[in-house]
């Protein structure tokens, strides 16, 4: 089984960053009302900047493909030209499109004159832990001697007002107050755009600071709690989902079927907690001693649980003091899938990194609580 190293990292972020003040000059207005949520929902967030594929008029600049496409660029060079590429594997949970699969659209943005092997994680946030792992395994078993392995999010334009006016109409015509549900609208305020890359091969880079991957594990608790993250559905009193191909097509609009909504009080209750426990359940496989870990890179999807995540690792003895945690949550906010992707990026080209230390990733997903975790060491 070969070593499998990142040899070099990437990110695209699209267009200008996007202030607090501007984000609904970019999302527009619902019902043409100024937000009442915004702004507690910021504040508990502590989001100052993001970036989104539109413009200030709401028009969309990019697709998800053509911004993970420039993500991927970014990792090509004298070393590794497009055409020494032998898979592509991506994830993302906003896909342009139902089919064909996301992979496939990057595969045609790039432009390149070959055939490769092609690999879609769809999901929330763990898909892009999901593509990483396919390509580690794929190059560690020898398959394939280098994998491109990819983090996007496009959601800005899944949030732009006018995909919630036709609930707000429908909640006026039922004599009703016309503002969508905070299920709805949470989402609206915490979600940005953008991509990161990854190229992984079999031998560590000279002269250049690579990281081999020990090991990626996953964890899903559906087994014993219900969605809390969802889209294309909605959620039934006992918790089940109805898809959206049983309602009637009319219902789509009016309910915002397809918008992505998240049950706050399920995820307050679960997400940190299933996500100390799956961490140690990784460290007690490992036998890996918390001493020996020098960075944490945990995915966080609001300010609001950083103090508690640092907590619930305490809790079940993994306690890393704050000298150790690498966040840029602040500055890029939350892109979902590619949120740690852009991390590593930008601790793998701060020039802090010294030969010998331990990076762990830690990346939870809402959507029916999955989590998965990742140790790399700097070659």
């Amino acid at each position: 089984m070969s070593n499998v190293y990142i040899t070099k990292s990437s990110t695209y972020l699209p267009n200008d960053p996007v202030s607090n003040d501007e984000m609904e000059t970019h999302l527009g207005l619902v019902n043409n009302t100024p937000s009442k949520a915004r702004a507690l929902i910021l504040r508990n967030n502590q989001i100052k900047t993001r970036y989104y594929a539109l413009d200030k008029n709401g028009q969309p600049t990019h697709t998800n493909a053509q911004i993970t496409a420039a993500a991927i660029n970014g990792l090509f060079d004298e070393n590794f030209k497009k055409e020494d590429m032998e898979l592509l594997s991506c994830g993302t949970t906003s896909a342009d499109q139902i089919q064909p699969s996301h992979a496939s659209m990057v595969h045609g943005e790039l432009n390149i004159n070959k055939s490769v092997e092609v690999n879609t994680a769809m999901g929330l946030c763990n898909s892009g832990m999901n593509a990483l792992n396919y390509g580690f395994l794929s190059v560690k078993a020898g398959v394939k001697e280098n994998a491109v392995c990819v983090g996007s999010e496009r959601f800005s334009s899944w949030m732009t007002a006018d995909k919630f006016d036709h609930e707000a109409e429908n909640l006026k015509l039922l004599e009703e107050r016309p503002i969508v549900a905070f299920k709805r609208e949470f989402l609206r305020w915490m979600l940005s755009d953008g991509a990161g890359a990854f190229l992984l091969e079999n031998k560590p880079r000279e002269n250049a600071t690579s990281l081999r991957i020990e090991w990626i594990d996953f964890y899903s608790y559906a087994h014993q709690i219900e969605a809390c993250m969802y889209s294309g559905c909605e959620k039934q009193e006992d918790g089940s989902l109805k898809s959206w191909a049983d309602y009637p097509s009319d219902e789509w609009l009016k309910q915002s079927i397809f918008a992505l909504k998240q049950d706050t009080k399920i995820l307050d209750k679960y997400i940190l907690v299933k996500g100390a426990e799956s961490l140690r359940t990784s460290f007690d496989k490992h036998q890996l001693d918390p001493e020996s870990v020098d960075h944490v890179l945990a995915h966080i999807s609001s300010g609001y649980f950083k103090d508690g995540l640092k907590e619930e690792f305490a809790n079940v003895g993994l306690d890393f003091p704050w000298e150790k945690w690498f966040y840029n949550l602040s500055e890029v906010g939350n892109i979902g899938a590619g949120s740690i992707f852009i991390a590593v990026e930008q601790l793998m080209n701060s020039g802090k990194l010294k030969k010998g230390e331990k990076i762990l990733l830690c990346v939870p997903e809402s959507g029916r609580f999955a989590y998965s975790c990742a140790l790399l060491t700097v070659c």
